[in-house]
């Protein structure tokens, strides 16, 4: 019994929050619609460059946690899951989110990639498929119309990562606007 129940613990570990830095070269071709890497590369992004003080505030207090680790479970500074971290930053500006990554994406209205801004929340799924497992908020979107990502990464804690990374490109899914 003892065994069963670190192997469940290590397991899902491994596909909470996108744990697993191998690219699968496979292509689903069920229901997920496949979005090919050079398109997310170089967006003809609608963001005029203009955000409110409330994401403003959202991202500061995202980026105050920068460096802080990755904890299974965690929702405070000293260690977050990717949805403790979104729910953690939105509550400290007094939005209230869900609090499982799967039940977050379904927050709000889906956006398309190309009407994203600093704010809005991204969902990938890390563990192949369509079943979203990470989560992450828009930082900002270069003048290239490279988007920008902070999110509590399994591997390196709060971070800011890039969706012109082949891994992020790769397990993108969708973008909601729960602001």
């Amino acid at each position: 019994m003892k065994q069963f129940s670190v192997l469940l613990i290590a397991s899902a570990i491994a596909v909470s929050c996108g744990s697993s830095k191998s690219v699968s070269s496979k292509k689903n071709t069920g229901s997920k619609t496949v979005v090919k890497a050079e398109n997310l590369r170089k967006l003809d992004s609608k963001f005029d460059g203009k955000i409110s003080r409330s994401v403003s505030d959202i991202l500061k207090d995202a980026e105050k946690y920068i460096g802080a680790p990755y904890k299974f479970g965690g929702n405070t500074s000293s260690g977050f899951d990717c949805s403790g971290f979104t729910v953690k930053v939105f509550e400290e500006n007094d939005f209230s989110l869900p609090r499982r990554s799967s039940d977050q994406a379904d927050a709000g209205q889906k956006i398309d990639i190309k009407e994203v801004k600093p704010g809005d929340l991204l969902f990938f799924a890390t563990a192949g498929g369509s079943r979203v497992s990470h989560v992450g908020i828009v930082h900002d979107i270069g003048a290239d119309g490279e988007v920008k990502f902070i999110h509590a990464s399994t591997s390196k804690g709060v971070i800011i990562s890039s969706l012109n990374e082949k891994y992020w490109n790769k397990a993108y899914l969708h973008a909601q606007r729960v602001l």
